[in-house]
């Protein structure tokens, strides 16, 4: 069984490579999902280990809608990702109705200049799975990484097989929630790999009370922060 970890870091990265995965998904911020490594990592994890590195491209955390500037910065870190030499892109695009953006999607395939390419949980949104697999399909998508629409893959794991046995030519791969205790039910329904992240939450070195540098208000699901033209206007003028 081919074991792919999410590495959040170099030292996530190394460990990895160390413990014997034989791949990563890189990229930050877990705890919201996962959003695109910066240059300087990427770079550094090509430098440190050998084993295959896919990339996330998620701009940012919440839904997979993206507006068409986001969507220009998704081109352009997969353009940076190839340059850089990656193995494969891990990336995914929806429409509001939660159906696949197929003509997105096809756009950072054909940006990936033919390396692996996964679509990722965003597939656990889509409204009709099966359909949703045949498209992925038919544009070229290697692997699929899912839940199968629930929290944790093991709760999943009928959704999955089912999509398991309709795959032609395009991977299922379980994520989410996947450890020790339940890793060989994977395997034991037959599939070929697996995805998780193995962390352990370490103390940190320092930490100042009550001045927090997290915003739960930025962290809303069903709202995007972004910097406003008048907001910033009001206040230019009056300071000017």
């Amino acid at each position: 069984m081919l074991v792919e970890v999410c590495a959040n870091s170099l030292e996530s990265a190394i460990n990895a490579e160390k413990a014997g995965a034989d791949r990563i998904e890189l990229c930050v911020e877990l705890g919201v999902g996962g959003l695109t490594p910066s240059a300087g990592l990427l770079k550094a994890v090509r430098e440190n280990i050998k084993i295959p590195v896919h990339v996330l491209i998620r701009p940012r955390s919440g839904d997979f809608v993206y507006s068409d500037l986001e969507f220009e910065v998704m081109l352009k870190d997969v353009e940076n990702c190839i340059e850089m030499g990656v193995d494969g892109i891990v990336s995914g695009v929806l429409l509001p109705d939660f159906s696949i953006d197929i003509e997105r999607t096809q756009q950072l395939i054909a940006a990936s200049k033919g390396v692996h390419f996964t679509f990722h949980r965003a597939f656990d949104w889509v409204e009709d799975p099966y359909e949703a697999l045949f498209q992925l399909e038919q544009i070229g998508v290697n692997c699929i990484l899912s839940s199968g629409q629930q929290k944790k893959a093991s709760e999943g794991i009928d959704l999955l097989c089912a999509l398991n046995q309709k795959a032609v030519n395009c991977v299922i791969m379980p994520g989410s929630g996947i450890k020790i205790d339940n890793a060989l039910l994977f395997k034991e329904n037959g599939f070929s790999v697996i995805h998780f992240s193995g962390v352990t939450l370490r103390a940190k070195n320092a930490n100042r009370e009550n001045l927090s540098m997290s915003s739960i208000s930025f962290l809303d699901e069903d709202k995007t922060p972004v910097s406003d033209y008048r907001t910033i206007q009001d206040i230019v003028v009056r300071v000017k």
